[in-house]
């Protein structure tokens, strides 16, 4: 599995309830999303950064995203281009389902 990571700063005037709303506005287009297990939405007012963190099948699925189209859409959405770091994730912790999930890779 893989772990990417994406921050980018947020335009003036992006408080938490905006934030949400338009986090919430994106949310429906990743359920379902081929190789997609879970992704979180991340906003810090402070530091003016908004961004995600996705857990994903696996690199390819996440380079199908994460294309030079995804990328122009993501700076003309939030004003600067978003910042990917790219994790190997060889053990998730669950606590909902009770499990540890081993990568087998």
């Amino acid at each position: 599995m893989i772990t990417a990571i994406v921050n980018f700063r947020l335009p003036a005037g992006i408080d938490a309830a905006k934030a949400a709303d338009l986090f919430k506005g994106s949310a429906p287009k990743y359920r379902g999303m081929k190789g997609l297990v879970r992704k979180y939405y991340l906003f810090d007012e402070q530091s003016r950064i908004g961004g995600g963190v996705y857990l994903w099948q696996s690199r390819a699925d996440a380079d199908a995203v994460y294309t030079p189209q995804w990328k122009t859409y993501m700076a003309e959405r939030y004003g600067t281009p978003p910042e990917i770091r790219y994790f190997e994730t060889p053990v998730v912790v669950d606590n909902e389902s009770d499990k540890v999930i081993a990568d087998a890779a």
